[in-house]
């Protein structure tokens, strides 16, 4: 695979490489923010975004949950939640600016009389919050969306600091993690002893199913999934523990020949709850019969940041899938297609 550049003209995997450099300029991104309006009546938060920025909006819910002082939840569709009103901050989140579901639940937002505050690198989204005169927060253009998880998340958590919904420990939780990943990634990007191009070499020709545990690997299994799908372009499946022992572990019965094709991964993190362990390790022999399986675990010395490692494993594992299929990781045609139908509708 020394050729594999050849494969990458969009570099994806120089953008998977700049993660913790990204971290930092976040950093600083999040500590310049200055807000001209007061926001001491908000009693909600909702993040609204899709795809790339969507997963910022959890990531930052994951890492933040614990000393959440308000309610937070992500929306991912075009309509605000009917229980939106005046204290309720939304948080539109879109890379590009333009993404139409959240411009819709923008609008409905502005009608409500909520507070508004935007992240994103421009398009419709800054022009609205600039004729309306809402606050924003600008972050660094030219990248896939999914390649921008770091502003999307790091500007989220500063701001929610800046507010006084969360306290102030992600200042000493960032620099540990980028520490820690500026080491991994030479070894996550290489072409020999990699563990995540080993795990790519044996799931690429399978159906990826990835479980986690609801109050934290969930989020990283969402993100897995979403890279594979769009720097891969295979499927993968996700479910979270656990949800999962109460439905699709009865599921692991029929169909063996479409069993058989399943490569199931368990995320697994030292915080997780004693029982969900136990759940986990049984469910695992139950199951271990139908398919392959393997546990993933990284190594840091907090849960925050173990938990951006194992995001940081899995875009990179997603870049080798994208290889072992003989793909270029970056385009993603059939969501412009879409989209480029989309906009024949009136």
């Amino acid at each position: 695979m020394n050729d594999f550049r050849e494969l990458d003209p969009g570099k994806m995997y120089q953008a998977i490489y700049d993660f913790p450099d990204q971290l930092a300029d976040s950093m600083a991104i999040g500590e310049a923010i200055k807000l001209k309006h007061n926001y001491d009546n908000v009693q909600s938060v909702i993040v609204v975004g899709m795809g790339g920025s969507a997963i910022g909006g959890d990531v930052a819910n994951m890492l933040a949950g614990d000393e959440l002082k308000l309610p937070l939840q992500v929306v991912r569709n075009y309509r605000l939640p009917a229980w939106a009103g005046a204290n309720t901050l939304v948080i539109c989140s879109s890379y590009s600016g333009n993404t139409e579901e959240t411009l819709a639940v923008y609008r409905q937002s502005r009608a409500k009389g909520a507070a508004l505050i935007g992240i994103t690198t421009g398009g419709k989204i800054e022009q609205l919050l600039d004729a309306d005169g809402y606050d924003k927060i600008k972050i660094v253009p030219g990248l896939q969306p999914r390649a921008a998880l770091a502003y999307s998340f790091v500007s989220l958590l500063y701001l929610l600091q800046h507010l006084g919904m969360i306290g102030e420990s992600i200042a000493g939780e960032l620099p540990a993690t980028i520490e820690l990943l500026q080491a991994r990634r030479d070894i996550y990007g290489a072409t020999h002893n990699n563990p995540t191009l080993e795990l790519a070499k044996r799931i690429a020709g399978k159906l990826p199913v990835i479980y986690g545990e609801t109050d934290s690997t969930a989020v990283v299994a969402a993100r897995w999934r979403g890279q594979l799908n769009e720097n891969a372009k295979m499927l993968a499946h996700t479910n979270e523990l656990p949800e999962m022992n109460h439905n699709e572990i009865v599921g692991w019965e029929n169909n063996p020949h479409l069993l058989d094709q399943a490569y199931v991964i368990w995320l697994k993190d030292e915080s997780d709850n004693v029982r969900v362990a136990h759940r986990r390790e049984i469910s695992n022999r139950l199951i271990d019969q139908y398919c392959r399986q393997e546990t993933v675990a990284v190594a840091g010395p907090s849960r925050f940041v173990r938990l951006l490692h194992l995001i940081h494993f899995g875009d990179w594992l997603s870049f080798w899938c994208a290889l072992e299929h003989g793909t270029d990781p970056t385009p993603v045609e059939k969501i412009m297609e879409l989209k480029g139908q989309l906009e024949q509708i009136a």
